[in-house]
């Protein structure tokens, strides 16, 4: 095989896969859908291990496949552009997908669409690999919104909840409003750069640097700011940043596998992927750095406070995926942008693993997700223990796991930004380390400590969320049950993404910040952002390795901050749980603002959702019923009715009406023919 077949061959055998099932699922035997699915996605991904191991020691591919569209001077493409950047997303995206895959037949056995589900997770791999691998704008939004689309399939899978159906039609407004953006965006850079190639853009780009454009009235606007504020929008809307990150805690109503597959390597990442693809646009605009630094600050501690009173397992770490996706928006914000794709790369590791390790807490606890109703798990499920402890401290923070070494990156390049906005950064992703632990241990004590608390509670109180509908057996433990480990095709996908959780941050820091491998790829502007740059520094003259920068972390202030909400976890939840319910009574207003969610649900219920509803109803009113129904339908038919009435008189029967009629009808003739 070529290395051009081989590309071809890693997005196309998912799709394929995807085809084949979800059209003849149905005459297939129920095996089938996941051998054939595991197949193209497992071949996919060593494909991918190849395709990074060239890229390696190859120049990066930057070829056209074939041309879709060509209109006037502009020629819309699809083409491959495969460097160390696209290379290692491939390598993760389907390994988190592989992962989920076979942890998708223990979990879904018993469901109706167990095909069905199959085939959307292998079209979902295929819409992100076309996304990353991409090398023009036309292909990145063709993939942007095939993940939007298979999102909104696999969010709303039950379509029998009014729940799930109401998540997935939020999860794909939001996401248009983010979409809106980013196509203007797009528009301004086809409209201005010519072309929608890449490398075409990146090349022109700094002679656009100064060039002013008015958009409202004679006030004009750096045109690199706007564009790059513009496309920003859009990865608001995918990777879930304040005001559009309302779609992804009810995205929860989904299957636990594709809340694994959204939340960790595709969906919400790949906005986080675009900005730093986008580097070379982002160097040109101080303005739209700040913008995006200011917006991932607000996500990543805001977000986190949330996690704190979340009660279902689910959306605990749904919060915490929001929070870090905030960490990973203000590393880009201050110019670093390798380290926000190095945090994306741990994260979604350690992500996946939690969502699976909740997912298989789920199925052990008989489909209840109150993670009030738990307890001492450990002892009856040690394989999810162990493995979600091991998740749990790679979230965190802690030394030597992997979120340790891109998280302290992230709250290093903070402090050394010079971006305005960068002081309002780096206390919020500091606060968030004590914020993120306490959230993480207090669900970790609630779920694996403790009292067995499944068995003072009745299963008609059990939670519902997450319960596979189309099955009769009653949800949640009865007060005789005791959890269950699921059996190893649940274990083993634990397992496999628990190794890098704890080893992939320890090997891969020092080629992927400090050395060549987003050489030529990634583009920073030293002297006006120059994060990078000092961490660089600190890493060759203080650190000098990956253990040495871990040794370092335990005298640091993050790692104090950790230990700290680890601690107070223990004590508030372990200890003294009458305290978390003195503290909710005493700060109700808070709590109540927390329950809220910061009013943003319901601000966007009254304002947009009312609001659409009433401008719909007066439209319908005034258009439909008064304009084309009263005026134009009804009205013609009232005017020949009121005519009617006029000419029905003249028809009276009496002849000298009808003498009197002619004679006036002669008359009439004889004066216009006269006057003529």
């Amino acid at each position: 095989m070529t290395m051009q077949q081989i590309y071809l061959a890693i997005p196309l055998l998912p799709l394929l896969a995807a085809v084949v099932i979800g059209l003849f699922g149905k005459f297939l035997p129920r095996a089938a859908a996941h051998i054939v699915t595991i197949a193209g996605v497992a071949i996919s991904f060593v494909l991918s291990v190849y395709v990074l191991k060239d890229a390696m020691v190859s120049l990066p591919y930057n070829e056209t496949v074939y041309s879709w569209l060509k209109s006037g001077n502009f020629s819309f493409e699809i083409g491959f552009l495969i460097d160390r950047l696209s290379a290692m997303m491939m390598v993760v995206v389907t390994f988190v997908s592989l992962m989920v895959h076979i942890y998708t037949i223990g979990y879904m056995h018993e469901d109706k669409g167990y095909a069905r589900f199959f085939s959307y997770i292998s079209l979902f791999t295929f819409s992100m690999l076309m996304l990353v691998m991409s090398n023009n704008f036309m292909q990145l939004f063709f993939g942007w919104e095939a993940v939007g689309l298979v999102s909104y399939l696999l969010i709303g899978f039950w379509y029998t909840r009014p729940t799930a159906i109401y998540a997935n039609l939020k999860a794909f407004l939001v996401n248009r409003v983010g979409d809106f953006g980013f196509l203007l965006g797009i528009g301004l850079v086809l409209f201005y750069f010519g072309s929608l190639d890449y490398a075409a853009v990146f090349s022109v780009a700094p002679q656009m640097a100064d060039i002013q454009i008015n958009l409202i009235g004679n006030a004009s606007w750096s045109l690199m700011t706007v564009t790059c504020i513009l496309l920003f929008i859009g990865a608001m809307g995918k990777s879930a940043q304040v005001p559009l990150h309302v779609w992804l805690p009810d995205s929860m109503e989904g299957p636990t596998p594709i809340s694994a597959l959204i939340h960790a390597a595709t969906m919400v990442t790949a906005g986080i992927f675009m900005v730093a693809r986008m580097s070379p646009l982002f160097e040109l605009s101080t303005t739209a750095l700040s913008f995006v630094l200011i917006i991932g600050s607000i996500t990543a501690l805001f977000m986190g406070f949330l996690g704190i009173i979340q009660n279902d397992i689910k959306r605990v770490v749904a919060y915490s995926t929001l929070s870090q996706l905030g960490y990973m928006t203000v590393a880009l914000g201050a110019s670093a942008y390798s380290v926000a794709i190095f945090h994306l790369m741990t994260h979604a590791f350690f992500k996946a693993l939690l969502f699976l390790g909740a997912g298989a807490v789920i199925m052990g606890m008989h489909h209840d997700q109150d993670i009030r109703n738990m307890g001492n798990l450990k002892k009856y499920m040690p394989v999810t223990w162990i493995t979600s402890l091991i998740g749990s401290l790679a979230l965190i923070g802690t030394p030597f796991f992997a979120g340790f070494y891109s998280k302290d990156s992230i709250i290093e390049a903070a402090k050394f930004s010079t971006i305005p906005g960068s002081g309002f950064a780096y206390f919020a992703v500091l606060a968030g380390v004590f914020v993120t632990a306490f959230y993480s241990f207090r669900m970790y004590f609630l779920v694996f400590h403790g009292k067995e608390k499944w068995r003072e509670v009745k299963h008609h109180d059990a939670h519902h969320d997450d319960a596979h509908d189309d099955h009769d057996h009653h949800h949640g433990l009865s007060p005789t049950d005791d959890p269950h480990e699921p059996g190893w095709v649940v274990k083993l996908p634990l397992i496999l993404l628990a190794i890098p959780s704890l080893a992939i941050g320890y090997l891969a820091i020092e080629p992927m910040l400090f050395g060549d491998f987003f050489k030529g790829v990634i583009f920073v502007n030293s002297e006006a952002h120059p994060a990078m740059q000092e961490l660089t520094h600190h890493w060759h003259h203080i650190f000098h390795s990956a253990t040495g920068m871990a040794i370092h972390g335990f005298m640091t202030l993050p790692f104090a901050l950790a230990a700290s909400g680890v601690f107070v976890a223990w004590f508030f939840y372990m200890k003294r749980p009458d305290i978390p319910a003195a503290i909710q009574k005493r700060f109700a207003l808070i709590n109540s603002i927390l329950e809220n969610k910061y009013g943003f649900d319901s601000f966007n219920d009254r304002f947009f959702a009312a609001g659409s509803r009433f401008i719909g109803n007066k439209l319908w009113l005034i258009g439909d019923v008064k304009i084309i129904d009263g005026a134009l339908v009804n009205g013609t038919a009232n005017l020949i009715g009121k005519l009617s009435l006029v000419v029905r008189k003249l028809q009276s029967g009496l002849i000298y009406h009808y003498a009197f009629a002619m004679i006036i009808g002669v008359f009439l003739m004889l004066t216009f023919f006269s006057k003529v």
